[in-house]
Formats: C-alpha cells, sequence, structure tokens
C-alpha cells in the first residue's frame, strides 16, 4: 500500500443525476482533453467554472462513488460572462483530478475556471514508473492546461491571473511550475537519511529505472511565467527543491500543512522545508490543525473507511482525520484561506 497517495480500485461514478434542489447555483462542468499534440497521450481532465443558470440542464453528481462524497454541476453550461481567473490543480500520487473537486467547486462557485488533469504514471489505476518516473511531465502538464485554456477558452480566461494548486506529489508539481528547481542528487542524499520516508520510497520506486537523461531533464528549469501564484497542500518531494531557487522563488506561495501528528507525510519536514527556505514576503505558512495528509482529499461516506480497509487493508486511514474536526469543517477552512490568499496575491 503506498501511503503517499490513494490508489482504490472501487472505480468512480462520473455522472449521476440530481433533482434541482440538490444543487447550488452556478457550478458549470466540461470533461476535456489537453495535450496530445506532442508526442505525448492526451490528458484526461475537467473544467470547472462559474455558470449561467440554465434550468434545461439536468443537475449531476460528478466523483461521487461508494468510499467518497461528490459534488454537483451543471454539465455543459454556458460560462458565466467575463474573463475569470484561472487555477490549474495537480493531484497526488495515485489520484486523479477527482480528489479536490470540493476545493474546485468552491472556487468556481467564487468566480474562477479551474482545470484539474491526470498526471499518467501517477494516477489511479496507472502507476507506471516507465511513465510516471519522469517527473519532469508533470509541471508540462501544467504548462499544457495553461496552453488549453489559451487556446479554446480565452474568452473566458484572465491568463493575467493565474494560480496553480497542487496536493502531495502534485504541491511538488505546483512548485515546479512556479519556479522552483529540483536537485535529484539532493533528494536522493535525503533519501539514504530518510529511507523509510514514504515520500523517498515512492520517489525511488518511479525514478529507480530511469535513464540518466531523465535527471537531467528533472533538473532543468521547467518554469511557466504566466503562473502568478502557487499553493501547496501537504506536498511531498519538497527536500529535493533547491535552497537557492526557493530563496528566488518568483511568485507568492501558500504553504498548507497537515497537522504535525499525521502519519503519512512528515509535515514539519515537508512544507516546513518550504517554509524554512522561501523568502518571507513571497510566503505565507499556515498548519491544518487536525488535518491528516488525506483531509485534502474528498470527504468520506459513512462506512467508507470500513470499504476501504477490506479493500486493501491499511487504507482506512485514507478517511481519519487527526483532531475532532469534521473534514467537511477542515475543508472550509483550508477554502476561505486559499480564496482569502489568491484575492490578495491576484487581485480576483
Amino acid at each position: 500500500m503506498w501511503l503517499f497517495y490513494l490508489v482504490i480500485a472501487l472505480g468512480s461514478t462520473l455522472l449521476s443525476p440530481l433533482a434541482a434542489a440538490d444543487v447550488p447555483p452556478a457550478v458549470g462542468f466540461r470533461q476535456i482533453t489537453i495535450g496530445g499534440d506532442d508526442g505525448q497521450p492526451g490528458r484526461q481532465a475537467v473544467l470547472l467554472y462559474p455558470a449561467q443558470a440554465d434550468t434545461s440542464i439536468t443537475p449531476t453528481l460528478i466523483g461521487d462513488n461508494p468510499a467518497f462524497i461528490g459534488v454537483p454541476v451543471l454539465p455543459e453550461a454556458p460560462v458565466a460572462a467575463g474573463r475569470h481567473p484561472l487555477v490549474v490543480m495537480s493531484h497526488g500520487y495515485g489520484g486523479n483530478w477527482r480528489n479536490q473537486l470540493w476545493l474546485g467547486q468552491t472556487l468556481a462557485r467564487a468566480g474562477y475556471l479551474v482545470l484539474a488533469a491526470n498526471h499518467p504514471g501517477t494516477t489511479s489505476g496507472d502507476i507506471t514508473p516507465a511513465v510516471g518516473g519522469q517527473l519532469w511531465q508533470r509541471p508540462v502538464d501544467i504548462r499544457r492546461a495553461i496552453d488549453w485554456v489559451s487556446q479554446h477558452a480565452s474568452e473566458h480566461a484572465d491568463l493575467q491571473r493565474v494560480a496553480v494548486i497542487g496536493h502531495s506529489l502534485g504541491g511538488w508539481t505546483a512548485m515546479m511550475a512556479a519556479g522552483a528547481r529540483f536537485s535529484p542528487a539532493q533528494m536522493h542524499a535525503d533519501c539514504v537519511q530518510h529511507p523509510t520516508d514514504v515520500s523517498c520510497k515512492a520517489y525511488l520506486y518511479l525514478t529507480g529505472g530511469q535513464p540518466a537523461s531523465s535527471f537531467e531533464q528533472l533538473a532543468a528549469d521547467w518554469r511557466d511565467p504566466r503562473i502568478k501564484a502557487a499553493v501547496t497542500l501537504d506536498l511531498g518531494l519538497a527536500r529535493g527543491l533547491t535552497s537557492r531557487s526557493l530563496a528566488q522563488m518568483p511568485v507568492p506561495v501558500l504553504v498548507l500543512a497537515a497537522d504535525p501528528r499525521s502519519r503519512q507525510v512528515p509535515a514539519l519536514l515537508e512544507s516546513g522545508y518550504l517554509a524554512s527556505h522561501l523568502p518571507a514576503e513571497r510566503l505565507q505558512y499556515q498548519v491544518i490543525d487536525g488535518a491528516s495528509h488525506f483531509s485534502f482529499i474528498q470527504r468520506c461516506k459513512a462506512g467508507a473507511a470500513a470499504l476501504l480497509e477490506a479493500d486493501s487493508p491499511g487504507d482506512g486511514m485514507i478517511c481519519e482525520d487527526e483532531g475532532t474536526a469534521s473534514r467537511e469543517a477542515l475543508q472550509q477552512q483550508v477554502s476561505a484561506t486559499i480564496l482569502r490568499f489568491l484575492q490578495r496575491v491576484l487581485g480576483a
């Protein structure tokens, strides 16, 4: 079992009709494919956005399955008038675009276009070191996502106000796309010091068979200058990011860490590493008391922990948080913090 992120074989219900009364207003939804024009396979992705109310569209629940609670949307609804800031979201190791729908829905209600894409080789049901070990493709996926919006939705997007948000390995992806640089040698040295660390296990598993040229690519500059802000949600692989690149970070960064009691990813060594190296004027750092690493994915249904445990022993902890607050309350706190940050740094 990989604790760095979740891979479940339960499957996900993509679309389920709802009664109109069950749907909060004006969140649109589209399935799209990004990339695919540079020799790489297209990435499955979704777009959430502020939508015009349309009573002819049947409200739908997306990302709902036996374990996790989905979110209500209006598929293919027309986009609300105006140009909207863009947020690109990156999932964690073994995750997928569904994992932060709770946040994407909140951002769309607040007026943002939100694009979330799968990362081949590190997504649910597709953990393939030959592909996923090319970790530098993840920040390239962020660039592809912004390119897609520029080409296909430019009339709706304010591309002067672009942010990237990532959870776990997606937080690392967000930092790379925003301007951080990665040192494979530094990461290997750290893993010698922390051989049982889950981030190291995932990193070594993915990259163990990669050629030297892949590590050269991994150490390259993958910044997209269109990104004006970054948010990390209990990120991993932070200790491979060079202190020099973090000290020179060109955009503001909101670093949200799980409670230090969380067993999955050592927040003090990962998010804390960012906090100790980013310049104070670019950094907002906050520990979410009571949050586990998995508090940043979907809310669990009643009985979900037992269902996950039966499917894969040990995975029941995915539904556990560290404190007494509900995951819904924790996510409301996280969403409010992110919205305030984006409003401050993007002027949205």
